[in-house]
C-alpha cells in the first residue's frame, strides 16, 4: 500500500516487497495453514482493495491454492507475496516443495524455489549448567567460542567416562525429585491414600537413579503419536517390570483446547498409567511447563519421538535432548532424519504415507518395542564395575559431540544469512 501510494502500480509494488521479503513455513500439518472464508476475507479486505485500485478478485487470487475451495489461503499469500522460502528441515523442506509446488505449476517439485534451515536450539538456555561448569573446567571458556566446530567437539571424549556419568546421574535425580513432587501432588489432589502415592512414585527417588528412564513430553498432536508405546502392551508391560532391568517411561505435555483427539491421547495414556502392570512404571504428568520441559531433557536417558511420517517438520525437543547427552529414539523425520548417524542413538526407519494407517502404528510400534529390547535396555544395564554401562556413555558422547555443534541456533542463525536474509537484502538493493 505504501508504495502503491508514491503512484507505483500494484502488481511492480507485490515485486518490491517480495524481492527482500523471506518466508518460512513451518508445518505440513493442514491445520497449520490459515484459510479464510471467501465471504470472511470480501467484507474486510473490499475497501483495501478500492484504496489501491484493484478488483478483490486480483487480491483473492494471490491467496488461491487447490484446497482453498474459493477461500483466501495465508501460506499461499506468503508464498506469492516472497521471493526466498525454506522449510525447517531438509525432509521439510522437500515435503513443502511438494506440497505448495501449486504456486509454481511450471517447475517440478525438486527444483521449486523451496529450500529448508533445520531449527536449532539456543545453547544458554537448555544446556544444563552443569555441562556449563564442566566444559568450563575442561575445555576454559572459550568453548563458547567454538559452537560451530564440529571438529573441536571431539574433545567431549577427554572429560572422563565417570564424570561424565555422575552429571548424567546427577541431572537425572534433580529430574526425579521434581517428578516425585509434582506426582506426588497431583495424586494428593485426586484423592490417592498415602500408601498408594508411595507405590506409584517409590520408583522415582533421587537417590535411586539407576533405572532406565524414557521420556516423551510435547504437544499432543495425534500426528506425533504419543500411544505408539502401547500398540502391544502385554509386551511393554513385561519390559517395563523385569526386576532386573526394569524401565520408567515419563509424560507430559499438552492438547489443543479444540484438538479433542489430542485429549483422547492423553486419557489413553492415564488410563493406561492406572493399569495394575504399569503403576509407577508409566507415569503422566500434569502441569507441563518450561521448568518441567527443561529439566526432562536434561534428565531422562531416552527421549522418545513417533512422528508419522513426513508430518514432523523439524522438532526441536529431541535437540534439547541430545546436546545434553541424552539418546534420542525416534521415526527418521524431521531433524532427526539428518541428526541420525548410527552412533548417537536409535531410528525408527519409517513407512510412507501411502500404508494404511494402521498398518503403520502396528509395524513401527513393533520396531520401537524391537529396538528398546534388543537394543536399548541391554545397553543401559551392561554395568561394569563402575556402575555404569561404558558403551551408553559412549553413545551419549557421541550423542553430545554430533548434536551440539549442528543443532544450535547459532548455526541457523548463519544458515539464514548466508541462504536467505543476505541474499534478500542484495536483492532489493538492486531493485
Amino acid at each position: 500500500r505504501e508504495q502503491t501510494l508514491k503512484t507505483m502500480d500494484f502488481d511492480s509494488a507485490l515485486e518490491l516487497v517480495a524481492a527482500n521479503t523471506v518466508f518460512t513455513t513451518h508445518t505440513p500439518v493442514p491445520a497449520g495453514h490459515d484459510i479464510f472464508d471467501h465471504q470472511l476475507f470480501t467484507t474486510y479486505f473490499k475497501s483495501f482493495a478500492r484504496e489501491l485500485h484493484q478488483h478483490l478478485d486480483h487480491i483473492l487470487e494471490l491467496g488461491a491454492s487447490p484446497d482453498s475451495q474459493g477461500g483466501f489461503n495465508m501460506t499461499a499469500l506468503a508464498l506469492r507475496g516472497s521471493r526466498f522460502h525454506n522449510g525447517v528441515s531438509r525432509i521439510h523442506g522437500t515435503v513443502a516443495s511438494r506440497n505448495e509446488g501449486y504456486v509454481w505449476p511450471q517447475i517440478p517439485p525438486q527444483e521449486n524455489p523451496i529450500g529448508y534451515v533445520t531449527n536449532g536450539v539456543h545453547l544458554a538456555t537448555f544446556l544444563a549448567r552443569e555441562w556449563i561448569n564442566l566444559f568450563d573446567m575442561t575445555f576454559d571458556r572459550s568453548w563458547r567460542n567454538e559452537l560451530l566446530n564440529g571438529e573441536y567437539w571431539q574433545r567431549v571424549d577427554e572429560i572422563p567416562d565417570q564424570s561424565y556419568w555422575s552429571i548424567r546421574q546427577t541431572l537425572k535425580s534433580r529430574l526425579f525429585a521434581d517428578v516425585r513432587q509434582r506426582l506426588t501432588l497431583q495424586l494428593e489432589r485426586n484423592g490417592c491414600s498415602e500408601f498408594h502415592i508411595q507405590r506409584l512414585t517409590g520408583n522415582i527417588t533421587e537417590h535411586h537413579t539407576d533405572i532406565l528412564t524414557l521420556g516423551f513430553a510435547r504437544r499432543f498432536a495425534t500426528y506425533k503419536r504419543a500411544t505408539l508405546l502401547f500398540s502391544d502392551p502385554e509386551r511393554l508391560a513385561r519390559l517395563v517390570n523385569d526386576p532386573d532391568r526394569p524401565v520408567v517411561i515419563l509424560f507430559a505435555g499438552k492438547a489443543h483446547p479444540n484438538d479433542l483427539p489430542g485429549q483422547e491421547l492423553i486419557r489413553t495414556i492415564h488410563e493406561y498409567s492406572r493399569r495394575p502392570e504399569f503403576e509407577g512404571k508409566v507415569i503422566l504428568l500434569e502441569g507441563y511447563d518450561l521448568a518441567l520441559a527443561r529439566k526432562l531433557v536434561t534428565g531422562v536417558d531416552v527421549w522418545l519421538n513417533n512422528p508419522e511420517y513426513p508430518m514432523e517438520a523439524s522438532g526441536t525437543s529431541g535437540e534439547k535432548a541430545g546436546l545434553n547427552g541424552v539418546l534420542n529414539l525416534s521415526v527418521l523425520d524431521g531433524w532427526w532424519g539428518e541428526g541420525y548417524n548410527g552412533e548417537n542413538g536409535w531410528g525408527i526407519i519409517p513407512h510412507g504415507p501411502h500404508f494404511d494407517a494402521e498398518f503403520r502404528n502396528r509395524e513401527e510400534g513393533q520396531a520401537l518395542l524391537d529396538i528398546l529390547e534388543q537394543e536399548v535396555i541391554p545397553t543401559y544395564y551392561q554395568r561394569n564395575g563402575y556402575g555404569y554401562s561404558e558403551q551408553w556413555v559412549r553413545l551419549s558422547k557421541n550423542s553430545m559431540k554430533s548434536i551440539l555443534p549442528h543443532y544450535n541456533s547459532q548455526r541457523m542463525v548463519m544458515d539464514y544469512t548466508e541462504k536467505f536474509y543476505a541474499p534478500a537484502s542484495r536483492q532489493r538493493r538492486r531493485l
